[in-house]
Parts: C-alpha cells; structure tokens; sequence
C-alpha cells in the first residue's frame, strides 16, 4: 500500500462513514471475515491477503476499495484480539442486527471465499468452530433472503431507481 493511501486512510478513518460510499456494506463483508480470522490463535499476513483478494474480486478490481476492507478487517481482528469491546458473540449479534435493518447484505455473504481462509487454519478445534461459523452464516443467509424476500426486493428496486 502507498503512502497516498495510508495517508488517505489516516483521514477516512476518522471521517468513514461520511467518505467512503457503502460504508456500512463494507463493514458488513470486514465483520464477517473477522468472525473467521478472530478464531484462529495466531492471525497470519495471508489471512489478510486473502481478504485483500477477496475485495478485488468483489470491487472489481478498485484497489483502494479493496485496500478499505482489508484494513477495517484488520482493525475489527486487533479489536476482537485485544479484547478490545468486541468479540465473537458481539460481532453476531451486530450482524444479525445488520441483517434485520438491512436484508440484501445477506446477499453479500459468499460462502465460497469464506471458505478460502479456513485453508489457513491447521488446528482441528479453530477448523471445527470456523466451519461451525460458516454453518451459522449459511443458516441465516438462507433464512434471511427467504423470510425477507419482499423487502430484499423493495429496496433493491430504491437503489437502481436511484441510479
């Protein structure tokens, strides 16, 4: 990462919600990444490369973008490490909140790319419960596009009429 964007990374951070466009989008995807890295005992660089992959998969290759996630993610990871006011409990219960204010986020949880960084892992308790932590993610994505279909449907229609 350059210094440009450190240095705009600096001034997003204090300001991100007013600055970066989806906002609460990109949130969403970095909690959901720091549910499966947070498992692990010892966090390695690769975790976040394969976030930062992830992001330019998702963003269409805008590397700032891209960048954005991987950062938050890590800053969400340090927080959950350093028991910081967040854990892993805490970061369901704001995800499920998310979910019910926001249902089409549902829609941004891959299953697949999660699954990408469980291959990291190598202990079989931090596999067992990230893939219990999958499990619970496939769960309510499938029950949130089902119960919430309509209004998945709604407000997607809002957001293409708006642009």
């Amino acid at each position: 990462m350059g210094l440009g964007f450190k240095l705009k990374h600096h001034f997003f951070s204090a300001f991100r919600e007013l600055f970066v466009h989806h906002h609460g989008s990109l949130e969403f995807r970095a909690k959901i990444f720091t549910l499966l890295i947070s498992t692990n005992t010892e966090i390695k660089d690769e975790c976040y490369s394969i976030v930062n992959n992830i992001g330019m998969q998702v963003y269409k290759g805008d590397t700032d973008r891209a960048n954005l996630l991987t950062i938050t993610t890590k800053e969400l990871v340090k927080k959950v490490k350093d028991n910081n006011g967040l854990d892993i409990d805490t970061l369901i219960e704001h995800l499920q909140r998310e979910l019910k204010i926001i249902p089409r986020y549902a829609k941004k949880i891959d299953i697949d790319l999660l699954k990408t960084l469980t291959d990291l892992s190598h202990d079989r308790d931090t596999i067992s419960y990230q893939n219990n932590i999958i499990e619970f993610l496939t769960k309510l994505k499938e029950e949130t596009l089902h119960t919430k279909k309509i209004q998945i449907e709604s407000d997607e229609e809002d957001i293409e009429s708006k642009y």
